[in-house]
């Protein structure tokens, strides 16, 4: 399984940064190496970035360890999301560098279990957490918003999506990406993007409209008009440029027009 494979990986990379940075050995044996599992390493490394003076890491941790057993897809979906940082960043050249510095996958990572809790009842603790991760990482993302797996947040400051905004699997998010609403229109009224959508630093989607699958957003569109499939999009408001090239845009990261 992937889970199984990545968290070797990341094990042996910090036996091997131990060696290379002792200074930091305590750090990688408390963050990867005492810990069993990827799940455990996973739920460490949000609790102690979420931690606060009124919900302490050792509750946070609890309710992570509680997300990942009841509901084990989690996980998974945190390790394929782990892949797809590793895969689309040149700056990242270690498996385990997400895990350990990157608050954009922290901030989905955290996203994850928050909705899970929602999911289950519990949206008094999905809005605290959805607070604190919006405090800690600067990234605000509604508890009962649905995104898929693969997701990767690039630097991540400044992202926002909204209650019913839905986001499918291998979708990329530059710093200062909105999925935000048109006013004050109740019940459905986020975007939903489709799958493969490689989405522009400083770009706005508003409203209730689908960007179809495989599109490129440029930095800095304002959408408010749906996309069609394998379309790219540009300008205030955006208007098409054409077909987009990129098989899947968010896998390629081009964000030339």
């Amino acid at each position: 399984m992937i889970i199984e494979e990545i968290w070797q990986i990341i094990r042996d990379e910090a036996r091997s940064m131990v060696a290379k940075e002792p200074m930091l050995g305590s750090y990688f044996l408390q963050a990867i190496l005492n810990q069993k599992r990827f799940q455990d390493a996973l739920g460490f490394q949000i609790a102690n970035r979420l931690d606060s003076p009124v919900m302490p890491a050792v509750v946070i941790r609890e309710i992570c360890d509680e997300a990942y057993a009841g509901d084990p897809a989690i996980v998974e979906s945190g390790a394929i999301d782990l892949k797809a940082v590793r895969e689309r960043d040149p700056a990242v050249v270690y498996y385990s560098t997400p895990l350990l510095y990157l608050k954009g996958y922290h901030a989905i990572q955290g996203y994850r279990v928050a909705h899970w809790l929602w999911e289950n009842g519990r949206s008094e603790m999905a809005c605290f957490l959805q607070n604190l991760i919006s405090l800690k990482f600067a990234v605000d993302i509604h508890p009962a918003a649905r995104i898929g797996r693969g997701i990767m947040f690039d630097h991540a400051t400044g992202i926002v999506i909204g209650e019913t905004a839905v986001v499918g699997d291998n979708v990329s998010f530059l710093h200062n990406v909105t999925l935000g609403g048109t006013g004050h229109d109740l019940g459905d009224r986020h975007p939903k993007v489709g799958s493969g959508v490689l989405l522009g630093a400083g770009s706005s989607i508003l409203g209730n409209i689908t960007i179809g699958d495989c599109s490129k957003i440029g930095a800095g569109s304002v959408v408010v008009k749906p996309v069609p499939p394998h379309s790219t999009v540009v300008g205030v408001p955006a208007r098409e440029a054409g077909r987009c090239a990129d098989r899947i845009p968010a896998m390629e990261m081009d964000q030339r027009i």
